[in-house]
């Protein structure tokens, strides 16, 4: 197991490590989601009409749909599908009229889940400068400086800013660079919440990431990847995420707890 990895873990079982981890992840109680008047009244016009392709296209511009059926994204993406195939609309149009107006719009302001509130909050995090550098927020004002600094722009600009610099190919963007002692520290964070399915996948997501090589030829200076993922995969358990921890300790994993610490030894 890396050290890092190792003092991970014994945060984790060792001190108030949920308690410490909320100032990353401040998971918020979950709100509905706000449905504008005219959007609102919209759905109710066609509801009350019984017009079932102008009720789905109103539904469409809100995030989240009153019902789960696996044709609803097709239609969602491609509308001119909506005139073509009156059988699915009218199908899916009669589960939207038994529930009724008011479970509809309830539906539809039913608050993100949790995980979905993740995305942020560690981007959030780093601005208020608790690594102890300065946060750009421009590519350009990043490497106009020479010192310690942390970059923050947007997945898409990072993936940008590393496949031009560090050759990286993945198509999936990054949460964290930064530069420290002049060496380049790039990753993904992220926080597991349980065992299985999306979670294990949103870890693999993290190793894929780290293990693919970073080269940096223009810069001339180290690039070093690492995952900082926090959550249940610290717990010491014969499962998939920690017995992967104990096996991999050329891979520099550890929790945004000890970031900062990280980014100081280097």
């Amino acid at each position: 197991m890396n050290i890092w990895t190792q003092m991970s873990v014994e945060f984790a079982n060792q001190r108030n490590y949920l308690d410490e981890l909320f100032k990353i992840y401040p998971i918020s109680p979950n709100l509905h989601r706000d449905i504008s008047p005219d959007i609102s009244k919209q759905i109710e016009k066609h509801f009350n009409n019984r017009n079932s392709q102008e009720l789905i296209k109103s539904l469409f511009k809100l995030d989240l749909f009153p019902i789960k059926d696996s044709y609803v994204a097709y239609l969602k993406r491609d509308f001119s599908s909506i005139a073509r195939n009156p059988n699915t609309v009218n199908r899916i149009a009669g589960m939207l009229y038994e529930m009724g107006i008011d479970e509809i719009l309830e539906k539809c302001s039913m608050p993100k889940e949790t995980n979905r509130q993740m995305g942020p909050l560690f981007k959030n995090w780093l601005n208020k400068e608790t690594l102890g550098a300065p946060v750009y927020r421009s590519v350009q004002s990043f490497l106009a400086d020479s010192d310690n600094a942390v970059l923050n722009v947007s997945d898409e600009e990072m993936k940008r800013f590393a496949n031009k610099l560090f050759g990286y190919t993945r198509e999936k963007g990054l949460d964290f660079v930064a530069r420290f002692n002049n060496t380049y520290v790039v990753g993904e964070a992220k926080f597991l919440t349980d065992f299985g399915g999306h979670q294990n996948a949103q870890f693999d997501d993290a190793v894929s990431t780290i293990t693919s090589p970073f080269i940096s030829k223009e810069l001339g200076v180290k690039v070093i990847p690492i995952a900082i993922l926090d959550g249940v995969l610290y717990i010491k358990k014969d499962n998939k995420l920690y017995n992967y921890l104990k096996n991999h300790d050329e891979q520099i994993i550890l929790s945004g707890l000890l970031l900062r610490e990280f980014l100081f030894s280097l």
